[in-house]
């Protein structure tokens, strides 16, 4: 029964591991259980998931608001190479 048990329960570092490759890579259906078993008794490692998804997601907009910004200034940068290309 031990062993089953450990099998199933993760330390806090191994829970938190996880919620860290989950945010860059699909977890396998067996640390996915772990991490759903271990976050149901944690309370700071179900807090931990939620500010890493939301830090994660701030992260990703505030990226794709720069590119989007940045996107008149390429536009201005490839018409004055073309411009020193013709001449």
């Amino acid at each position: 029964m031990k062993k089953i048990a450990h099998f199933f329960f993760l330390s806090c570092l191994k829970a938190t591991r996880l919620i860290e490759k989950r945010l860059a890579y699909k977890l396998s259906p067996l640390e996915r259980l772990q991490l759903h078993t271990h976050k149901l008794m944690c309370r700071g490692c179900k807090l931990y998931d939620q500010q890493s998804s939301f830090l994660d997601s701030a992260i990703h907009k505030k990226i794709k608001e720069k590119a989007l910004s940045n996107e008149p200034l390429k536009l201005k940068i490839y018409q004055k190479i073309d411009e020193e290309a013709q001449q």
